[in-house]
């Protein structure tokens, strides 16, 4: 699984132009899921996302997490994240997860985040979706549960 976390003052996701999902203070984080995707990388993820000290503290040194700050999740679903552009200028998109079971692992995801205790807003999974929201920093994080 591949994560792209963004640190945000405020983010909402539409689809059909209707806001589906929306968060104050928190984190953007896109997910990509791979066929060879299970538990072990979902409770990677999780447990790296709830837990990444990348808020700042009193000193205005990054020490908190979003749980610290009281912050949101918006998770969003994006299959691109595992784009191969090695060869030619078309990506190719064989490595990502076929869409069944990449919603399967897209749900235990955010519901093991929310057994965290954090607020999770949600695009809707296989959607055209667009997406707003003012990075905080700006701050991007880069996680593949992989690359451990």
């Amino acid at each position: 699984m591949r994560a792209v976390i963004q640190r945000a003052k405020e983010a909402n996701v539409r689809v059909e132009n209707e806001i589906v999902g929306e968060i104050n203070r928190g984190l953007v984080v896109f997910i990509g899921v791979e066929d060879d995707d299970g538990e072990e990388d979902i409770n990677y993820l999780v447990r790296k996302i709830s837990n990444l000290r990348i808020f700042e503290d009193e000193e205005d040194k990054m020490n908190l997490s979003v749980k610290d700050v009281d912050g949101a999740i918006l998770s969003i679903s994006q299959f691109t994240l595992h784009a191969d552009t090695k060869k030619g200028n078309r990506p190719s998109f064989v490595a990502a997860a076929k869409p069944d079971y990449a919603d399967k692992v897209y749900n235990q995801f955010n519901e093991l985040l929310s057994e965290q205790g954090l607020r999770v807003e949600t695009g809707e999974f296989g959607k055209h979706m667009e997406i707003d929201f003012i990075n905080d920093g700006p701050v991007t994080i880069l996680i593949d549960s992989k690359n451990k």
